[in-house]
């Protein structure tokens, strides 16, 4: 079965401080998307370097996640430290991830371009970071998720098959119809 971390990136969340908004608007948009049965796991950590790249690695090697997502930790605020945690642990780094949700997101608020997303491989988990707003998130999955499953594909990681629905083009809608 296919494995999708979810981990999100917040001090206030981590402390109990404040609702985890970003976490389940990742999971919720996932399973109206994504028809094949799934393990979801979620976690959340506080802000920094050390303690996302931990979770990272942890979520990769231990958990045998398929799929990472997280959200947040991606601004220019000083604990905002997502893509760097991420530099320590891929082994190769997609930037175009980044490109698209910045784009994609710069079409409904200016303030994208502060954004820091990323994505990379490690071993045969696909890590993607994401923005920690719901609405931003939406945003992000829609334009970068026609990539995900051809990129699970080659990497050798689990299968994520989508939803006719969701619009996609090309191989992801001929690897879900198979």
């Amino acid at each position: 079965m296919t494995r999708i971390a979810i981990l999100t990136v917040s001090d206030r969340a981590s402390r109990g401080e404040y609702e985890d908004l970003g976490g389940p608007a990742v999971e919720n948009w996932l399973r109206a998307v994504v028809t094949n049965s799934c393990d979801y796991i979620r976690r959340i950590v506080p802000d920094g370097l050390e303690s996302v790249r931990d979770a990272l690695i942890e979520l990769c090697d231990r958990d045998g996640a398929d799929l990472v997502l997280t959200t947040g930790g991606t601004g220019p605020a000083p604990r905002d430290l997502t893509p760097e945690a991420m530099e320590q642990v891929f082994s190769k780094g997609l930037p175009g991830f980044g490109e698209l949700m910045r784009r994609a997101s710069l079409m409904q608020v200016p303030t994208a371009i502060l954004s820091r997303q990323t994505a990379g491989i490690r071993g045969r988990s696909l890590i993607v970071n994401l923005p920690g707003k719901p609405s931003a998130i939406a945003i992000c999955l829609a334009a970068v998720f026609p990539a995900v499953p051809y990129c699970l594909e080659l990497i050798g990681a689990g299968r994520i098959e989508l939803s006719p629905e969701f619009g996609v083009t090309g191989r992801a809608l001929q690897m879900a119809a198979s």
